[in-house]
């Protein structure tokens, strides 16, 4: 799959960028790796990213993506690997969710979302259907972007629908009868750079080179995020227990 020829040319070109990243990316596995227990599930692997990091931790993970083109790739990446349970194509919001996957119905001890749930339009349901996936006592992690003030033209190439707060998200989870245990904000370095280039600037896409510069300067957000108690960022991460 290329560029020209995928049906997500936006969120291709995102993914492949951040790929790049690994310091981002090995912090922000740091942010939930340790509530990971069990069989894992991915909700959004996308061309795998993250899921090479868990795979590395020795985790079984089964990975998903509503993308066919994503699942195609994963496949050719994964396929074979003694880690990976399975590689299939999952739809948060397919009609009769229960009746599609019915072999999934509480099979997952820890199920993670990284930059998935602002693509979902019912979030609501999205959160219903991953109870019904997770076992009692079993983890939901959930990282997706935060400050709505911050949305902007560069949200809506990606397809985003929203941007989140900490309050919301639990009440969201809430809803849902999942008991939060633990809520933070993530990155608040990144807060100014998607300011200056998604604001101001008005960029369609995510330049390798500014991502680049940020994966350099890594060691000093993460400290400043330490510094300021995750009280801002530019995505929240939280993390829930089916109750």
């Amino acid at each position: 799959m290329n560029f020209a020829e995928t049906n997500d040319p936006v969120g291709l070109h995102t993914l492949e960028v951040v790929a790049n990243a690994g310091r981002f990316n090995h912090w922000m596995y740091e942010q939930f790796c340790h509530f990971l227990k069990g069989d894992v599930l991915e909700i959004g692997s996308g061309i795998g990213n993250i899921s090479k990091l868990v795979i590395e931790d020795g985790h079984f993970i089964t990975l998903s993506d509503y993308n066919g083109e994503y699942c195609s790739r994963l496949r050719q990446i994964f396929l074979g690997n003694k880690n990976v349970r399975d590689i299939i194509q999952l739809d948060l919001l397919k009609n009769d969710f229960e009746k599609q996957y019915p072999a999934c119905q509480e099979k997952f001890d820890s199920i993670f979302l990284l930059n998935v749930i602002e693509h979902i339009k019912d979030d609501a349901l999205a959160l219903k259907n991953c109870r019904f996936l997770l076992k009692p006592g079993g983890h939901l992690i959930v990282l997706a972007p935060a400050m709505s003030w911050l949305y902007c033209r560069f949200d809506r190439q990606l397809g985003h629908h929203r941007r989140y707060s900490l309050k919301k998200m639990k009440q969201l989870l809430h809803v849902e009868n999942f008991i939060v245990s633990s809520a933070s904000y993530f990155n608040f370095t990144g807060i100014a750079g998607w300011f200056l280039f998604g604001k101001i600037l008005r960029r369609k896409m995510l330049g390798s080179s500014e991502m680049s510069v940020f994966d350099r300067i890594v060691p000093m957000a993460k400290r400043l995020d330490k510094l300021i108690g995750r009280r801002a960022g530019l995505s929240i991460i939280v993390t829930a227990v089916k109750s």
